[in-house]
């Protein structure tokens, strides 16, 4: 009778450590809920993030000319736009030379276009 008793504690404590439930996979599962937190938790800072945008290009003008400036390259009509070409880097060789600056003005009405000197480059 005790090998009995004995042989029915072994085969519970072998489903306690090793079976479905058991230690085992409960460490398993708190691993993958951990990782799946910190997963959440990243989404929904970027989530954030996103919906701060988009409110800020539905209610202010700053965002919407941020965009029209960096993605479609727009300029306001007072300014002047210069490209500097070259890969240029403090330290490097390449900064010695000079680079080309590339001017582009912002079109101008026809009024003050012909009161305007025209515009001399070296």
């Amino acid at each position: 009778m005790l090998w009995l008793a004995a042989a029915i504690f072994v085969v519970l404590q072998l489903s306690l450590w090793f079976g479905e439930g058991g230690v085992r996979d409960v460490h398993r599962l708190k691993g993958a809920v951990a990782l799946q937190q910190a997963e959440n938790l990243r989404l929904r800072q970027r989530n954030d993030v996103l919906e701060a945008e988009v409110n800020d290009l539905k209610t202010g003008h700053a965002a919407i000319e941020e965009r029209a400036r960096l993605d479609l390259g727009m300029i306001k009509d007072d300014e002047t736009f210069y490209l500097v070409t070259g890969k240029a880097l403090s330290g490097s060789a390449t900064a010695r030379m000079p680079a080309t600056p590339a001017v582009v003005h912002a079109p101008k009405d026809s009024a003050s276009e012909s009161a305007a000197e025209p515009e001399r480059q070296p």
